[in-house]
């Protein structure tokens, strides 16, 4: 096997080449396991969700965030709610506003369809 293709002369070594695979997946295997996947939790509200029942889900979302875990919060418009978007904008706002000391606010609050999303990322 060539260790130094770029010296004068280039520098080669005899090896066990089923050893040397062997190893080589080793290494890729321990890297693997080190590495963290980010995963995206979703928390789901309506425009006249109440005081404790936001507090409720907010407690879930900073366990989520400090878990390292992104938090997508949903306001779900139905009917004669569409009427109320501001409505389900400043609770996703409230939202953001609470958790800002263990997060923040990677895409503020927009319409997708019938949904408000918006999306929080955990600090480092």
């Amino acid at each position: 096997m060539e260790i130094a293709p770029d010296a004068n002369p280039p520098v080669c070594k005899v090896i066990d080449y089923g050893k040397y695979l062997y190893e080589k997946k080793k290494k890729e295997k321990e890297a693997k396991k080190k590495q963290h996947t980010v995963t995206v939790k979703e928390l789901r509200f309506r425009p006249n969700t109440d005081d404790h029942d936001l507090e409720f889900k907010t407690r879930h979302a900073r366990e989520f965030l400090e878990g390292g875990d992104k938090v997508k919060a949903t306001v779900q418009f139905r009917g004669r709610d569409m009427l109320y978007t501001e409505k389900g904008e400043l609770l996703l706002l409230k939202l953001a506003k609470s958790l800002e000391d263990v997060s923040k606010v990677e895409s503020k609050p927009n319409m997708e369809g019938r949904r408000m999303i918006m999306m929080l990322t955990p600090n480092k």
